[in-house]
């Protein structure tokens, strides 16, 4: 069996687990690797499980191509600690979570000298997407993204992957992305603000089904808020936006690089004002970010630890040209 037609998933949760499930429906083998609780509701869609690393690798032919579905931060540094040593020559790792992309730089780095080929691979689409069609952006060699591309597509909705360049680039395109995110959701939450404030009568729900059908700002987020509207009592969100922080790390690498982004910027200022006791603008966020990510209503310590501790890597560009220049590089 090639690389073509299976892959081992580490990571068997939202996107791991629903990647894995579409996955097994489009004829591709998959092997997970579990921790101690069992998956039973992946073993019932026919994916292979395993707990020791040892016999994950065993059970997936050369070149093996490995999807890495875990926090950012050091975790991600430990599953190749771990799969290194099994692992043999040409074989590829891709990290889809929300890594700090020059932590993915040092990381492909590190697994090119074992000869392992290491992917940033920025996923995007939320549960459903895993589901039924991810977007997928890519970075990474191009010998070790041929060997994934097969699976990467299948995988994909149509025109949802893209192989965005070298190392780290998938992971700055995906933080891009989130930040984009971050402003469009801001502009909605206000959107709302205002309707909710007008001195009209306005059903939200039949605003936002309008708006999803002909209008100039028709999209996912908007059919969404209409779906969680008709899903939730608005009224009963609490109005505190949780995140992982990944968007700060764009606005500081704007500020380092001096590339005005006023609008992402001051999303994420008005995110963090959300955690003062705002009202509808955070209420209308944090409904669509349940809806397309299954994010918390509310605090969430679990990801409150993980906006602290998922970026490795803390140096600027502007850090990394000096070292180049003086010859430090690791």
């Amino acid at each position: 069996m090639t690389s073509n037609t299976e892959m081992g998933v580490i990571g068997l949760g939202t996107i791991g687990g629903n990647l894995s499930k579409q996955a097994v429906k489009n004829g591709i083998r998959i092997v997970g690797k579990k921790h101690s609780r069992d998956k039973p509701e992946l073993r019932e869609k026919g994916v292979e499980l395993v707990e020791e690393y040892d016999a994950f690798v065993n059970e997936l032919a050369q070149p093996r191509v490995i999807y890495v579905s875990v926090p950012a931060g050091d975790i991600v540094d430990a599953v190749p600690d771990e799969l290194g040593p099994r692992l043999d020559d040409g074989d590829v790792v891709m990290d889809g979570g929300n890594s700090f992309f020059r932590d993915s730089i040092r990381r492909a780095a590190e697994l090119d000298g074992q000869g392992i080929h290491f992917l940033d691979c920025g996923t995007s689409g939320g549960s459903e997407g895993a589901r039924h069609g991810a977007c997928f952006m890519v970075g990474g060699d191009k010998e070790g993204v041929e060997i994934a591309e097969p699976i990467l597509e299948e995988l994909s909705v149509d025109g949802g992957y893209v192989h965005t360049g070298a190392s780290g680039s998938g992971h700055f395109v995906k933080l891009v992305h989130n930040g984009i995110e971050f402003g469009m959701l801001q502009a909605i939450g206000e959107g709302v603000e205002l309707l909710e404030d007008s001195d009209f009568e306005i059903e939200l729900d039949e605003v936002f089904h309008n708006w999803s059908n002909g209008s100039v700002i028709r999209g996912w987020l908007v059919e969404l808020m209409e779906q969680q509207l008709r899903e939730q009592e608005f009224k009963d969100i609490p109005n505190y936006v949780e995140d992982t922080g990944e968007v700060n790390w764009l606005v500081q690498e704007a500020i380092k690089s001096e590339t005005p982004i006023p609008v992402i910027s001051q999303s994420v200022m008005e995110l963090f004002k959300s955690r003062e006791g705002q009202d509808n603008a955070y209420r209308a966020i944090a409904l669509m970010r349940h809806g397309f990510g299954d994010h918390p209503f509310g605090s969430d310590e679990s990801i409150a630890e993980e906006r602290r501790t998922s970026r490795v890597e803390n140096r600027s560009r502007m850090q990394l040209e000096e070292e180049v220049d003086d010859g430090n590089t690791r």
